[in-house]
C-alpha cells in the first residue's frame, strides 16, 4: 500500500512539474513582460518601509479602518459558523438514519458547500456590491458565503473522522442520534473546531481588507487610495496595522487554546 502511494505522489509530481514547464514556455517572454518603471516603483514602495507616516491623522484613520475591517470579518465568520455547522453536520452524514439517505444528505450539502467555497470572496463582494451597493451587509455575505462553505466541509470531515467506538457505545445505551452528535461527535472535535476556525478568522481579516479594494472601507480601501496617490508611507502604516491585527488573533487563538485545553 505505501509503495502504491509513493508511485502516485511521483506521477503527480511529475505532472506538476510538467505543467509548469509547459506554462513557462506558455509565456510570451518580453520587454512588456514587465512594466518599464516596475523596479523603480517597487525601490520606492519598500525604501518607504522604515518611514511610515506616524502623523495623528493617519493614526486615528488606520485604527478606524481596521475596526472596519475587523467589524466585517467578525460578522462574517460569525455568520459563516452558523451556515458550516448546520450544513457540516448535513453534509457529515452521522444524522442520516440509513446509507441511502446518508448518501443523499452528504452528496447533496457536500455539492453546496462546494459551490459556497468554489467562488473566491472577493468575486462575492462584487456580485453583493452589484446588488446592495456599497452597504456593510455586501463584505458580510461575501465573507460568510465562501467561508462558511470552507468551514462546513472541515467540520464535515472532522466529524467524519471520529473513532466509532464511542459513538457506537452511546448507541448501545439507547442514545439518539443528536444525543450521539452533542455528546459523541462534539466533545472529541471540540478542539479542532475551535482552531481551524480562529486560523480561518486569521484569515478573513485578510479577506476583509483585500475587499476592502471594492470600495467598502476599511484598511484595503485606504491602502488604494495611497497607492493611487504614490503616498507609500502612509500604505505601510495600514499595512503594519493589518499585520499588528492578524497577529493579536493568532496570539488570542493560541491563549484560548491554551485554556480550553487545561
Amino acid at each position: 500500500m505505501l509503495f502504491v502511494d509513493l508511485h502516485k505522489r511521483k506521477i503527480l509530481t511529475i505532472f506538476l512539474l510538467l505543467i509548469f514547464t509547459w506554462s513557462l514556455f506558455a509565456v510570451e517572454w518580453g520587454p512588456n513582460v514587465l512594466h518599464a518603471k516596475g523596479l523603480s516603483t517597487a525601490s520606492d514602495i519598500f525604501a518607504a518601509i522604515l518611514q511610515p507616516d506616524l502623523s495623528s491623522d493617519i493614526l486615528v484613520l488606520a485604527l478606524e479602518s481596521a475596526w472596519l475591517t475587523l467589524a466585517y470579518a467578525t460578522a462574517g465568520m460569525s455568520l459563516a459558523i452558523i451556515i458550516a455547522l448546520i450544513f457540516g453536520i448535513f453534509a457529515s452524514g452521522v444524522l442520516a438514519s440509513g446509507s441511502r439517505s446518508r448518501a443523499f444528505m452528504m452528496s447533496t450539502f457536500r455539492g453546496l458547500l462546494g459551490f459556497m467555497r468554489a467562488v473566491h470572496e472577493l468575486v462575492w463582494a462584487w456580485l453583493f456590491v452589484a446588488s446592495f451597493g456599497l452597504s456593510p451587509y455586501a463584505a458580510v455575505f461575501a465573507l460568510a458565503i465562501p467561508y462558511g462553505g470552507i468551514l462546513g466541509r472541515i467540520f464535515a470531515d472532522m466529524l467524519n473522522d471520529v473513532p466509532k467506538e464511542p459513538i457506537q457505545a452511546l448507541v448501545a445505551t439507547g442514545a439518539s442520534r443528536w444525543e450521539c452528535l452533542f455528546y459523541g461527535y462534539f466533545p472529541s472535535v471540540k478542539m479542532s473546531i475551535i482552531s481551524y476556525t480562529m486560523y480561518r478568522f486569521e484569515c478573513a481579516v485578510r479577506s476583509s481588507a483585500i475587499m476592502s479594494f471594492v470600495g467598502l472601507g476599511g484598511l484595503g480601501y485606504q491602502i488604494q487610495l495611497s497607492l493611487n496617490d504614490l503616498n507609500y508611507n502612509e500604505v505601510w502604516t495600514f499595512v503594519f496595522f493589518l499585520i499588528l491585527m492578524v497577529v493579536a488573533i493568532d496570539g488570542w487563538s493560541s491563549m484560548l487554546r491554551k485554556r480550553m485545553a487545561q
